[in-house]
């Protein structure tokens, strides 16, 4: 068993809770706050706003006769941050019910670089162009960060699901038709819901760029995930890049939805992250990294078990595994 699978083992363990110590200075009141406050909160949010009616694009689990095709959008990070929950907004075929979600599994992406994806096999800079698709240029990287992948069937998140709107409209559609100049396959309606995922294992990443990649599994149905707001207010400084997506027959490149499939225009997609920052995190591949990482947790949380349950990990241990993972 290698040490992601023990990680995974000790994240589905029983859940430790521990009351850590208050302030000398109004004991009983800093008590009750201190459960849900840590010492040196650093909370994280991302959202790309409220979703729009300008875009359904198809984000599915394979399964028999369907092949999988993966929606992918970008977010930044500051620092180190440990990601706890996730939303996403999307349309299901109206009147079905909120029992046919099946699986979720969300993956996240570091951007294309020379550096985690096969260049090889593209024209080289400055297009890393292939034969399928005109441009890699800020697109997702040509496989996802194993250590982030998180799915309902493997008990790493759970689901909650609700809707919002009975009958919500979307002008395009992509998905079936996944080439350049393709267009978009029509407008499409149908019952628009939020699924709310919560991640039994929290996903720990480091500073950079990412895409964030959610897939849906529907009973006699598919999973169009919802366009975003563009522009996001409130951005952090960096460059918002757009939506992108792909099928298993065109893995594992990608297709910007926006300028490559329908033309003229730029998509995001209707999704949240929250969770913590820890500044004072490590640099993975220095020695101390792990040793810098929880002590950080334990200054800013007040003790590393007052981390790990404000964190969401179930033990020290997973939290401990966690972190050793990031720091390789």
């Amino acid at each position: 068993m290698n040490r992601f699978e023990n990680f995974l083992n000790g994240m589905r363990t029983p859940r430790k809770v521990v009351i850590s110590r208050g302030s000398l200075i109004g004991v009983a009141l800093v008590l009750t706050l201190y459960v849900a406050t840590p010492l040196w909160a650093a909370p994280f949010l991302f959202s790309t706003g409220n979703p729009t009616t300008l875009l359904g694009a198809l984000s599915r689990r394979p399964s028999p006769g369907k092949i999988e095709t993966e929606t992918a959008d970008d977010f930044n990070l500051q620092e180190t941050t440990v990601i706890k929950t996730a939303t996403i907004v999307g349309l299901i075929p109206a009147e079905t019910p909120l029992d046919n979600i099946k699986d979720v599994e969300v993956e996240v992406y570091e951007v294309f670089s020379q550096n985690n994806s096969d260049v090889s096999r593209t024209s080289g800079p400055p297009l890393f162009s292939t034969a399928a698709v005109p441009t890699r240029v800020n697109s997702p990287a040509d496989g996802e960060i194993g250590t982030a992948t998180r799915a309902r069937t493997e008990g790493t998140l759970t689901i909650s699901t609700r809707v919002l709107n009975s009958s919500f409209k979307v002008d395009s559609t992509v998905g079936n038709k996944l080439s350049v100049n393709a267009g978009s396959d029509g407008a499409f309606t149908g019952q628009e819901v939020e699924i709310t995922i919560t991640f039994t294992t929290p996903i720990i990443l480091t500073a950079g760029h990412y895409f964030f990649r959610p897939e849906v599994l529907v009973t006699n149905g598919d999973f169009l995930y919802v366009s975003g707001q563009r522009p996001i207010l409130g951005l952090p400084l960096s460059p918002d890049l757009q939506a992108w997506i792909r099928n298993a027959n065109l893995a594992p490149d990608w297709l910007r939805i926006g300028t490559d499939i329908i033309g003229g225009t730029t998509f995001n997609m209707a999704f949240s992250l929250t969770g913590e920052t820890v500044p004072e995190a490590g640099t993975p591949g220095q020695t101390n990294c792990h040793g810098q990482s929880i002590s950080a947790l334990a200054h800013q949380f007040g003790g590393i078990d007052a981390a790990t349950s404000s964190l969401g990990f179930p033990t020290v241990d997973a939290l401990q595994n966690g972190f050793a993972l990031l720091c390789e």
